[in-house]
């Protein structure tokens, strides 16, 4: 990828930030709004547990790397292993950042703040896209069927949770107590 290109890139994947953060906020109502579709519950948070947060991030990380692709890779010379290794980092970043944030501010401080809790979604996309560049930028990647296994595997994990969850507090809605989809 060219100097110039990657600057692009690199731009429109900070602009992507925001706008991220603004659709993985809906996908926090999106089930509710759907009237409790289960498709939709399938990629969208169904209760308030830490598990269904993580979903948030889901679609519009795996949306906004896919479409960036498809509309820009050929022009900008993207390179698709690496690109769609960045996309696995991103997912895996901003999915992992959501708990541990998430643990770490009302375990270690005792306190829960939505302000907080809207602050752990966007600063688990920045991760996540910050990071996936970057390994866009410095690795040579995995092998491109990898990342796309390894990104259905997660999808698919998703899904078979909400329907059929563990009984562990990560998936506990905290103000009803239930778990998956009602």
């Amino acid at each position: 990828m060219k100097g110039k290109t990657l600057s692009e890139a690199w731009k429109w994947n900070l602009f992507s930030i925001p706008i991220l953060f603004i659709i993985g906020s809906i996908f926090h109502f999106l089930y509710d709004l759907s009237g409790k579709s289960a498709i939709v519950g399938a990629v969208a948070a169904v209760n308030e547990s830490v598990w269904e947060h993580q979903k948030m991030v889901l679609l519009p990380v795996i949306g906004w790397w896919a479409i960036y692709y498809l509309l820009k890779g050929r022009n900008d010379q993207l390179d698709r292993r690496k690109w769609f290794s960045g996309l696995t980092v991103s997912l895996c970043v901003s999915i992992l950042t959501i708990p541990f944030a998430y643990y770490f501010y009302s375990q270690a401080f005792g306190i829960h703040l939505i302000i907080v809790d809207a602050s752990i979604l966007l600063v688990a996309f920045a991760a996540g896209q910050l990071a996936g560049f970057h390994f866009y930028k410095y690795s040579k990647g995995i092998p491109f069927y990898v990342s796309i296994m390894i990104v259905m595997l997660i999808f698919l994990v998703f899904v078979v949770f909400t329907f059929d969850p563990p009984q562990i507090p990560w998936f506990r809605d905290g103000l009803t107590g239930q778990y998956g989809i009602d």
